[in-house]
């Protein structure tokens, strides 16, 4: 998985605005109490996904965590109901330990 370019990430930030607008002018369309939106750094060693995330989290002034259950390394940051999150996933997370 790779980050979007320059134009791929103004059609997303595009794109959740026309969302938010279209929820706001359509009340009757159901919508979720809360987003998460996942980012995952692109594949490389647990190394590297990890200290992307730490780059991650200087960017959004953040602090990091390791999930106790998969050890995923995560950063994140809330916008009201929704949050960004960044995600390094071990390569071995589906191995018996």
């Amino acid at each position: 998985m790779t980050y979007a370019n320059a134009t791929e990430r103004q059609a997303l930030i595009s794109g959740l605005r026309e969302l938010a607008g279209f929820l706001e002018s359509n009340p009757d369309v159901p919508a979720p109490a809360c987003i998460d939106f996942l980012v995952f750094p692109p594949c490389a060693s647990d190394g590297e996904r990890r200290r992307e995330v730490d780059v991650i989290a200087s960017l959004i002034g953040a602090g990091t965590e390791t999930s106790s259950s998969y050890r995923h390394y995560t950063t994140s940051r809330r916008f009201g109901p929704v949050e960004y999150r960044a995600v390094a996933i071990p390569a071995d997370e589906n191995k018996e330990q």
